[in-house]
């Protein structure tokens, strides 16, 4: 089957068409700058010489569903195209950021579900409403196609009530919702899959650190999630790019008293003038490492602090998991900065943790930097999201019977 993962955000929409199973992956692309000047479509084809990249130009202040049209267009261009048809694409995969109490699993697209999903709009003001446009031009687009969508939510939802439950009046969740939901989801359960092979154990325990801009820690036994380190939004826990993750509340109250900031505002500077750029000017980790080289004092104070958050959490999931057989780093910065994950579990012989040379990847792209005598494995898994929503679309739709959420 030919699964198209579709991950629209306020400002760019990411794709990769693949077939599956046997997960071969046909074009992937980016749309960026969304209703602004400059924006571009780069989309990637592969063969076996490797990918070849098309840059275009698109006409500026674009819509998502003029963008979008432009994507499949060139899905099926008679020159760079690798579909005769739109016709062709069996299922389109939708990341959705936030399910709430509502979508536990992955779900079949219908008119009562886009409901439900609207619904959910103040759980995730930010990502949700362009995920909403992804799914409505999509199905304009290819109508012939199911729309299938998975939530980053669903994957935490094993987590128990004394780790999702806030010590708050528990009205507040009842009528409100307000209770942990975790994100990054589909991350972590595609790089507790591929640990738990490697490791050839099922009941393997995992901490898994995710980091790009938005980052996340998620304690992980036996392919199940039982803690992670974002809450009700994905502001919380880790130190990000631009997001500031775990801060005292009395912050929030005592800015909004002393300041005169409104509410939006504050919000706005928390999600996105707070973490990396907050404290040195810079939310980009290969700009806050030039800078540390040119002897900026606060860049290497954001980096030391980055990595300081990330080891406390893995402290506390060693806690929660009373040990763990791996731990294990993904996404941009986890994938490829070498340093900083040292830094992360660098003075934890202790717990047993002894850092090695890091490998050249395995067959299965899998790399270590654990020394022979560390009793934890250190592992590099590269992730791979849209590949893992290809896969759980076409299980859920080769499922017998196809069952929507009603």
């Amino acid at each position: 089957m030919n699964v198209f993962v579709i991950n629209s955000g306020s400002s760019s929409i990411k794709y990769q068409l693949l077939s599956i199973p046997e997960a071969t992956k046909l074009c992937s692309g980016l749309v960026e700058r969304i209703g602004q000047t400059g924006t571009l479509l780069k989309h990637y084809t592969y063969n076996q010489s490797g990918s070849e990249v098309l840059a275009i130009s698109l006409p500026d202040k674009v819509n998502h569903e003029t963008a979008l049209a432009y994507i499949t267009e060139a899905l099926v261009n008679p020159d760079y195209g690798v579909l005769k048809s739109l016709a062709e694409i069996d299922i389109v995969g939708h990341r959705v950021l936030h399910g709430g109490q509502i979508f536990v699993s992955t779900t079949l697209i219908n008119e009562t579900v886009k409901t439900k999903i609207k619904t959910l709009f103040p759980l995730g003001p930010l990502h949700l409403p362009p995920n909403m446009m992804g799914i409505e031009v999509a199905e304009k687009l290819i109508p012939a196609a199911k729309q299938v969508a998975v939530f980053d939510t669903a994957f935490h939802q094993t987590i128990p009530s004394v780790a999702h439950t806030f010590p708050i009046s528990t009205q507040f969740k009842d009528d409100y919702g307000v209770r942990v939901y975790g994100f990054h989801g589909t991350s972590h359960q595609y790089i507790a899959k591929k640990a738990m092979t490697f490791l050839q154990n099922d009941a393997a325990k995992i901490i898994s650190i995710h980091l790009g801009n938005g980052c996340s820690v998620t304690a992980i036994a036996a392919g199940k999630s039982i803690d992670t380190s974002m809450g009700m939004g994905p502001l919380s826990g880790l130190m990000m790019g631009t997001r500031c993750g775990d801060i005292d509340p009395t912050v929030v109250f005592h800015l909004l008293a002393q300041t005169g900031v409104s509410p939006e505002a504050l919000q706005d500077s928390l999600n996105k003038k707070s973490g990396l750029q907050g404290i040195c000017g810079r939310s980009d980790m290969r700009d806050v490492k030039q800078a540390m080289q040119a002897g900026d004092t606060m860049a290497t104070l954001a980096y030391e602090m980055y990595a300081y958050r990330i080891k406390k959490y893995i402290g506390a999931y060693m806690a929660v998991l009373n040990g763990a057989d791996a731990i294990i780093f993904t996404g941009g910065v986890g994938e490829n900065d070498a340093s900083m994950r040292n830094l992360c579990v660098s003075d934890l012989s202790y717990l047993g943790i002894i850092i090695g040379e890091v490998t050249k990847p395995y067959q299965n792209g899998i790399r270590s930097f654990h020394a022979p005598a560390s009793k934890i494995k250190l592992l590099i898994i590269p992730t791979n999201e849209e590949l893992a929503i290809a896969e759980q679309c076409y299980d859920f739709v080769t499922a017998s019977p196809i069952q929507s959420h009603q």
